[in-house]
């Protein structure tokens, strides 16, 4: 029978605290001590309530107004981040500036309803039968002009997007009812400055 031969067993390494601080420090590579649930509970505290609840109610409407200011700025400008949903996206910017740089015969309907309500006020009938007569062809005619917007606008974005969104046309069509200065966003070309 043959002797085996035994390996002879390492000696246990004994180490102090500090040692296995230390290493242990190394290890996790945070190189600071672990806070105190008390530290820890110190940073986290915060009032609920201000101390200066006038202050604090101040800074609070500053800030709000500030906000309304960038956002109406923004929505002025046109910029997709201060816009509502049904405004976003480069195709409905390019109907906003296809409409903005055509004369637009339905943006002139709010002043001539206002002419024919002044006309009915007139106690002469014949007046007040023209001026009713005068804001029906006059709304035929702006009909008509917002369908010819409309076939021309999905024409351009077919030929520049490839197809065209659903509701360009109505939102063209809405779009060329209003009056110039009080669309929004502002128009942002001139007239006769069409989108390529």
């Amino acid at each position: 029978m043959a002797k085996q031969q035994s390996t002879p067993t390492p000696e246990p390494v004994i180490e102090t605290s500090e040692q296995t601080a230390e290493r242990l420090a190394r290890a996790e590579g945070k190189g600071r001590p672990t806070p105190s649930r008390a530290e820890r509970e110190a940073q986290n505290k915060r009032p609920l309530v201000p101390s200066d609840r006038k202050e604090a109610t101040k800074q609070a409407k500053t800030q709000q107004a500030e906000a309304r200011r960038r956002a109406q700025a923004g929505m002025a400008a046109g910029d997709d981040k201060y816009l509502p949903a049904r405004e976003r996206g480069p195709q409905r910017k390019f109907v906003r500036d296809f409409v903005d740089a055509r004369f637009n015969i339905g943006e002139f309907m709010i002043p001539v309803m206002f002419i024919v309500i002044l006309l009915t006020f007139i106690p002469i009938p014949e007046i007040q039968v023209y001026g009713m007569l005068t804001l029906w062809v006059f709304f035929i005619i702006a009909i008509l002009d917002c369908v010819f917007l409309g076939f021309r606008v999905r024409k351009a974005l077919a030929k520049k997007f490839g197809e065209a969104e659903r509701g360009v046309r109505w939102y063209a069509a809405m779009r060329a009812l209003q009056l110039r200065p009080l669309r929004l966003p502002k128009p942002q070309v001139k007239r006769g400055q069409f989108p390529h």
